[in-house]
This record gives C-alpha cells, sequence and structure tokens, in this order.
C-alpha cells in the first residue's frame, strides 16, 4: 500500500510534533491568552514549559542539545501555537528562532557551551538586538558600535522595540566595529547595559518588548559571535526561518479566524436563516478559506527549501508578504461576519486582528519585501537572462 506524501507532515516526527504542540495549544495556550494579551506580559511559566517539551532548541543540532529538525518542524510550532495566542508565539520565536537558532548555527563552540544550555533549558529568556530608534529596514544605517580594547570590546548604542527585552537574560547584539557589522553575546549583568521599561503596544501584547541602552558596556573578546565582521551574513541567513516563522504565525492566525467565522455564521440566525445562507457571509468564507489555503501551501513549500545551508530569501520573503497582508484581511473578514461579537472580547477575533498588524512590520515591512523580490527577481530574470 502506497501513501500519499503529505507536505505538511512529510514524516512520521513532524505528524507527532504537530498532535503535541496543537493538543499543547489548546490545552495550556489558549486558557491564558486574554489574561496576559490585557495584562501585557509574558508567561513565563509557559514559555518553560515549551523548554520541556524540547521546542526550545526545535532547530538546534542534537549534539548541541537540540532537536535536530528542519525549517518545516519550526513552521509547524509556530503555525499551532499562534492560532490560540499570536503574542506568546511571538515571545517563543525571539527565543527560539532570533536567538537560539541563530546563536546555535553562528557561534563558536565554547561560546555554545556557556550559553546554550541555559536558554534551551528555559533557564534564561533571550531575544536578538538589531532595530534602532533611527534605524530599522536600513540595517547599515545602524549607530551601535564597538571598539576593541586589550581582552574586551567597548560597546556604546541603543537598541529599541525589542521584543522579550524584558525578561532577557541573553542578548544577540549586532554593532559595527571598524564598520562592519559584528555579532556580541552580552549578559545583563553587563555594566553600561541598561533595559528601558516595557513598551505598550497595539497588539501582540503578550510578548514585552522595550529599549536597550549600552553605555561603555565591557564585553570579553570570547562573547564575538562567529568571527569579527560576519554579524551581517549571520542576520541575513537567519532573517529567512524569522520571515517563514512568521509567516506561519500569520497562518495560525488565519485558521483560527477562519474556523470561527464558519462556526459562527452556522449558529447566528437572521430573518429566520443561518447567516451562512446569505450572498455576502458567503463571500467572507469563501474568500478567506482560498486565501487561508493558498498561506499553507506557500509557508509548507518553502520551508522545503530553507536551512543553515540552504538559502531561499526569495522565497521566504514571498511567504511573509502574502500571509502576513492575507492574514490581516482573513481577521477583518471575520470580524465583519461576527459584526458587534466580534468587535468585543469574547470571540477573540478582535485580538487576532489586533495581533495580525504586527506581521506586516515585524521582520520585515512588507515594503521592504516587495523590494527584495524584485531585486532578486530582476537578478534572476533579467541580469542572468
Amino acid at each position: 500500500m502506497t501513501h500519499r506524501f503529505d507536505p505538511y507532515n512529510p514524516t512520521q516526527e513532524h505528524s507527532l510534533l504537530r498532535e503535541t504542540v496543537a493538543q499543547f495549544a489548546v490545552e495550556k495556550v489558549a486558557p491564558q491568552a486574554e489574561e496576559h494579551d490585557v495584562s501585557g506580559t509574558m508567561n513565563l511559566a509557559l514559555f518553560r514549559d515549551l523548554a520541556e517539551l524540547g521546542l526550545l532548541g526545535v532547530t538546534v543540532d542534537e549534539e548541541d542539545g537540540g532537536a535536530g529538525l528542519d525549517a518545516t518542524a519550526a513552521v509547524i510550532v509556530h503555525h499551532e501555537l499562534a492560532k490560540y495566542d499570536p503574542g506568546f508565539t511571538l515571545a517563543y520565536l525571539a527565543h527560539a528562532m532570533l536567538f537560539v537558532n541563530n546563536f546555535a548555527h553562528s557561534a563558536h563552540s565554547a561560546l555554545k557551551l556557556r550559553y546554550l544550555p541555559k536558554v534551551l533549558s528555559g533557564e534564561s529568556v533571550a531575544c536578538m538586538c538589531m532595530t534602532e530608534p533611527a534605524a530599522g529596514t536600513d540595517v547599515l544605517g545602524m549607530k551601535s558600535h564597538a571598539v576593541r580594547d586589550g581582552n574586551h570590546y567597548i560597546i556604546n548604542g541603543a537598541k529599541t522595540f525589542i521584543t522579550n527585552a524584558p525578561e532577557s537574560d541573553l542578548f544577540y547584539v549586532y554593532a559595527k566595529l571598524d564598520g562592519k557589522v559584528t555579532a556580541f553575546a552580552l549578559e545583563r549583568e553587563f555594566e553600561g547595559l541598561t533595559v528601558g521599561k516595557p513598551i505598550k503596544k497595539h497588539g501582540m501584547r503578550a510578548s514585552t518588548m522595550s529599549e536597550i541602552v549600552f553605555e561603555d558596556v565591557r564585553v570579553p573578546v570570547g562573547n564575538v559571535i562567529g568571527e569579527e565582521g560576519q554579524g551581517l551574513t549571520h542576520m541575513m541567513r537567519n532573517l529567512e526561518i524569522e520571515r517563514l516563522t512568521l509567516a506561519a504565525m500569520s497562518l495560525g492566525i488565519a485558521d483560527r479566524c477562519l474556523n470561527i467565522m464558519v462556526r459562527y455564521a452556522e449558529e447566528r440566525q437572521a430573518f429566520g436563516r443561518s447567516i451562512n445562507d446569505f450572498g455576502q457571509i458567503q463571500r467572507f468564507i469563501g474568500e478567506s478559506y482560498a486565501k487561508t489555503e493558498a498561506m499553507r501551501a506557500l509557508v509548507y513549500n518553502v520551508a522545503a527549501n530553507v536551512g543553515p545551508d540552504k538559502r531561499n530569501r526569495l522565497g521566504t520573503d514571498a511567504a511573509k508578504l502574502f500571509c502576513s497582508t492575507a492574514a490581516k484581511q482573513v481577521a477583518d473578514n471575520a470580524m465583519q461576519v461576527l459584526g458587534g461579537y466580534g468587535y468585543c472580547q469574547e470571540y477573540h477575533v478582535e485580538r487576532l486582528l489586533r495581533d495580525a498588524k504586527l506581521l506586516e512590520i515585524g521582520g520585515g515591512t512588507i515594503e521592504s519585501h516587495q523590494k527584495n523580490i524584485t531585486r532578486d527577481l530582476t537578478k534572476v530574470m533579467v541580469t542572468q537572462g
């Protein structure tokens, strides 16, 4: 008997992972989502439950203490978690993708031995520090800089909108050294490192963010991640899995919103019949389903072609561009189907719509994806014939 290949669960290991995460999301993530959205706090206890499931190092090699899984596995985790709490999922992404994945594939062995056990166990929360008050998409416009001073580097500058910063113990910091971007691992206790108060925001409130200031922070030479001047290479490589998992979060939001609107439209009565009998409602549901299925196909197709040694900026930019805008549209459709109930908190649609907006901004704006796609397509189709 032959079995049809399933692109969404290509192996039994992927299928088991999905079952595990989906059950965890329903039983543990969903019940606490509203509370932490309202309070604007990260659920640290729940975050550490992810460590017990082995999810904090899902893409880290087994010899380094991780699960040794691929980009598809990372997509599965973000997809299933984001159905119930995108904000919590973003906090997970900032730790597991922006710090752990990048660090595990870029740092030298001694540095990995020092910090990886802490971030894989959940003992330490971590974040990545790239965006600055005057430099977001314009990465090379960053002002944070480092100078060598004997066995240390001295770092000065500031970062902002840093997800997980209020809770973080470890920071993956990009700064210019002799004009080239270099990455450093900093500890919260380093003198001169100051974490600001949490920044209040529109959505994704279950993940926190703040500004970080570096004032003559002395960093041991051994805390350079990789080699001097290699930071931009690490950054560009890791942006691909970041954008892919953000696209997976968009898919999770769309899946949940579609489920809510279909169930509501069947139950809700108007003029003596279910509102799903009306063409206006059928349009919202039909178009939302089509968009969601297109998102699913794109995300998982791209995931099969992303990895530490497989660059796919064109695919990940396309996935993030399409899925982020589609998720917001599906969430908006759900709110329209639910009417006043959608605008209120009971059905969670208003939270999912607020959360969806961030995905058009974080991890690269939709305008940056349009720019990258145009540049890459021009190179392939015009320059190379």
